[in-house]
């Protein structure tokens, strides 16, 4: 089966699945569409249609969705922070040898 053929059944996978309001996921996909999982993760152009309908299946607007995008952002905001505190304390000594010289 050509690449193309093969990506037209993923895509078409992922909209029936959507469609049924189903979980969009490698496994489901992969067992649906007749193909391996490796295969959708190792080939770029059909893991990126995979995610691109994985993230469309994740209505932001429902408590759930809400709840998983305020943790990423947490964690975004905590990894900022210490980067931060790292250049911050750089600064600092930076400073304190400056003052020495």
């Amino acid at each position: 089966m050509s690449d193309q053929a093969t990506q037209r059944r993923v895509e078409q996978t992922c909209e029936r699945l959507l469609g049924e309001g189903a979980a969009v996921t490698f496994t489901a996909v992969a067992s649906a569409a007749g193909i391996s999982r490796t295969t959708l993760y190792r080939n770029q152009n059909l893991r990126a249609v995979v995610e691109e309908h994985r993230s469309r299946s994740h209505d932001p607007r429902t408590l759930s969705g809400l709840t998983t995008e305020v943790a990423h952002l947490r964690i975004a905001v905590e990894a900022l922070a210490e980067s931060v505190r790292r250049h911050e304390e750089q600064l600092r000594r930076l400073s304190v040898r400056r003052k020495a010289n």
